[in-house]
């Protein structure tokens, strides 16, 4: 049996922490946003339905997608920004449940599916337990601020635009509280990961 671990968080707690646990002790893991920069590259599926919908506008010299020049179409203007997600979206998720299902195919004792955003698109039932990596909302907000080098009004902006992280705490199967020591952190997992019937041998 292979159980499926949906790893989130939100914006500054810390998630790339937590899987980047996994990788080094051998876990697969299937990062969404990885996932994202793939199914643009040329002659992918989205690649070409984003040049339909946008036009040559957005990509390089080379054929290659500007991100930069896409971005700054999608971020002003909600309705071209749904039109991306109605490309992106289906693609990522149909090469994340690709990868998922081989590796239980292959019999892998714990597979983590990396998304940032499981609460916001509703992804549970990709997932077996759903584990959210929390720091307390103050830290949250100190974290962001220092990290992209914004006002507290701007990190603010950010972190309301998702779910709260307290809500994904009550809602989660379990919490790494991310809000010590990378030690402190790694010893939860640990716990976490025993109590769903997975050693993991460091």
């Amino acid at each position: 049996m292979t159980l499926v671990v949906g790893l989130t968080g939100s914006i500054a707690t810390g998630k790339s922490t937590i899987s980047n646990m996994f990788v080094q002790w051998g876990v697969p893991v299937i990062d969404a946003d990885k996932i994202s920069r793939e199914v643009v590259q040329v002659g992918e599926e989205a690649y070409e339905q984003i040049v339909a919908t946008f036009g040559r506008q957005v990509l390089h010299e080379d054929g290659a997608l500007n991100r930069e020049a896409l971005g700054n179409i999608v971020f002003k203007d909600e309705a071209e920004r749904k039109k991306l997600n109605n490309i992106m979206h289906p693609q990522i998720r149909k090469r994340m449940l690709q990868k998922r299902d081989q590796y239980v195919v292959n019999k892998e004792p714990l597979v983590v599916m990396d998304i940032p955003l499981l609460f916001e698109s509703e992804l549970f039932h990709y997932v077996d337990q759903v584990l959210v990596v929390y720091v307390d909302p103050d830290i949250q907000l100190d974290r962001l601020t220092k990290r992209d080098e914004v006002s507290a009004d701007k990190a603010l902006e950010r972190i309301n635009s998702q779910i709260p992280i307290t809500e994904k705490r009550d809602r989660a199967d379990a919490i790494v509280n991310n809000g010590g020591s990378v030690e402190e952190s790694e010893e939860q997992l640990k716990a976490i990961l025993k109590q769903w019937g997975i050693e993991i041998n460091t």
